[in-house]
């Protein structure tokens, strides 16, 4: 029996795009919605009432599952759709994976997300006025440590997580992307970081999230570039 899949979503939303580029990898047709979050819609909080993107909606008559945010999504459909696997067979690259999935949905939305994001994209959303730029700052420089370590990781790994793509890179590229939406990773400095970028980039299922544009908010002009 078929299911039809809603994902309520934000384009420039790191976590929705991790739930996009998984159901690009299972090759799992769905239908989008984009949510203005910070509205705080009436409908789209009686599918979570935390008001935070993305949910999915799986229809499977007569029963309706309702997916709250990207780990719940992730994991069921890593469970429901075994194939490809996002999850190595080893249990030490599968822990790396997960820990590595924790590191970018907390630690890099924290340092990172959490200043760029907030003050180049939030605060225009929310009209709360013009980036700080000790903030700025402060977000660029977190932003170069990550880089720094991601780099480590590289230089001993084919992915971020062992031998193959993972949860870990999905994760990672989805945060990544959203900051070079605005055109703030120097690139130049971490040519190991910028060469998985590009395999990753190059992926069918990235490239819904390469042609994403929001009014008012223009990407970098290398954004969609798959040389840059």
């Amino acid at each position: 029996m078929s299911v039809e899949r809603i994902l309520h979503h934000f384009p420039l939303d790191p976590a929705s795009r991790q739930v996009r580029v998984l159901l690009g990898e299972k090759r799992l047709p769905f239908t989008d919605v984009q949510v203005r979050y910070w509205e705080r819609p009436a409908e789209f909080l009686k599918l979570n009432p935390s008001g935070l993107t993305p949910v999915l909606v799986e229809n499977k008559a007569p029963e309706k599952l309702v997916l709250c945010e990207a780990r719940a999504i992730l994991g069921h459909l890593e469970e429901q759709h075994p194939e490809p696997a996002l999850l190595a067979p080893d249990p030490a690259e599968r822990a790396e994976a997960r820990r590595l999935l924790q590191w970018f949905d907390r630690k890099f939305d924290f340092e990172v997300n959490g200043l760029l994001l907030h003050e180049k994209m939030e605060k225009r959303l929310l009209r709360l006025g013009a980036p700080e730029l000790a903030n700025l700052r402060r977000g660029r420089e977190a932003l170069r440590e990550h880089l720094l370590y991601i780099e480590g990781l590289l230089q001993l790994r084919d992915w971020l997580a062992g031998k193959r793509m993972s949860l870990a890179d999905i994760a990672a590229a989805a945060h990544i992307s959203v900051i070079d939406y605005f055109g703030d990773v120097p690139w130049r400095d971490f040519p190991a970081a910028k060469t998985w970028y590009m395999k990753i980039k190059s992926r069918p299922s990235f490239r819904p999230i390469l042609a994403d544009r929001w009014p008012g908010l223009a990407p970098a002009g290398h954004y969609d570039d798959l040389d840059f």
